[in-house]
């Protein structure tokens, strides 16, 4: 039996961690640290506690879910890796490249399990397109599209701020990064372009475009905080091309479909409707006992959260540029109407 204990009891640990642990015969919910003891019972566990840190030194504990705001998930990941605990934190793992690497690095040497809860790398519909594209079904790939438009957090979200690890590109932007790197292989990009735009003043990012420059290709990568919700993900390569159907990375709660293009001829993939989370759960816990098991490698999350990284530089970069020129042609202008032109 594994059993685990859960930081926070937000709205992803409430709908689908706790069940997905419930349903699970061989897992419990040991214990919930919440500053809400309300919210911790309601997940079902042994035991609730206020204190997060009773979470990660319980003896009795095999893995410690994060779900925190994402600015406390390298603080409370790193210090369970060295209280003996595998982890299992929500994506991202860290707020920047260099806190995951240094949550990677700790798990190698506490000899524990770091994995990183992009729950649909369990969808079986993704498993498939990684490996259409390890088999080379396509060709080589030369442009991805991948975008995902989530929901407007409330006002009060975490997601707006940026101290917190707030923002449309590590909420959502994540997915369609992951996706447009898997597509190229995990190679890092070449060259990156990116926009990030806010709201307000103070605000995180509420859309970011960007394109990725790989060897043989370019993705095209949109994210944003917008009152539609929109999926993509098409994989164009040189003998064919991967479309996904809806619900692109958040498959899940109903029938999917996957079109596959290969050498002229069209295939259409029907997935039935599936819990990833509760897929996670499994292969965490066969993994823990030392049984085979489906993970997401660690190095690729650390891929991500480099080009996430990139991404947010280029972004400074061009906004830098873009006020750069904004203050030279105001200089001029204002030259101008001195000069009498």
């Amino acid at each position: 039996m594994t059993n685990w204990g859960f930081l926070g009891a937000g709205s992803i640990a409430r709908t689908s961690l706790a069940p997905a642990v419930h349903r699970h015969a061989g897992s419990a919910l040991h214990t919930v640290a919440s500053h809400s003891p309300d919210r911790a019972r309601a997940l079902g566990p042994k035991t609730v506690t206020r204190d997060y840190a009773r979470v990660v030194e319980d003896d009795a504990v095999d893995v410690v879910y994060i779900c925190l705001h994402n600015s406390a998930h390298a603080q409370w990941a790193i210090r369970a890796l060295e209280a003996g605990k595998h982890v299992l934190c929500e994506k991202p793992l860290g707020l920047t490249a260099e806190e995951t690497h240094e949550m990677a690095r700790t798990a190698t040497r506490c000899g524990r399990l770091l994995v990183e809860a992009v729950w649909n790398r369990w969808h079986p519909r993704t498993r498939d397109v990684e490996r259409f594209l390890a088999e080379g079904v396509i060709g080589e790939v030369r442009e991805v599209i991948a975008e995902f438009h989530g929901d407007v957090p409330a006002e009060d979200n975490y997601r707006w701020d940026p101290a917190l690890g707030g923002g449309a590109l590590l909420d959502v932007g994540c997915y369609a990064v992951s996706a447009a790197l898997a597509a190229f292989s995990w190679q890092p990009p070449r060259a990156v372009h990116a926009d990030l735009f806010v709201d307000r003043p103070g605000q995180a990012d509420a859309r970011v475009d960007t394109v990725l420059a790989f060897r043989g290709g370019v993705a095209r990568v949109g994210a944003a905080f917008t009152r539609r919700q929109r999926q993509r993900l098409e994989i164009r390569g040189s003998e064919g091309w991967i479309r996904a159907g809806q619900d692109a990375f958040t498959a899940g709660a109903r029938p999917v479909q996957l079109w596959v293009n290969s050498s002229g001829a069209t295939r259409n993939h029907t997935y039935s409707a599936v819990d990833p989370y509760q897929l996670m759960v499994a292969e965490v816990s066969s993994a823990v006992a030392g049984d085979p098991a489906y993970l997401v490698p660690l190095e690729q999350s650390l891929a991500v959260a480099e080009a996430l990284q990139g991404i947010r530089r280029a972004a400074s970069a061009s906004k830098r540029t873009q006020d750069q020129h904004r203050r030279t042609s105001d200089a001029m202008s204002e030259s101008s109407k001195g000069s009498g032109a």
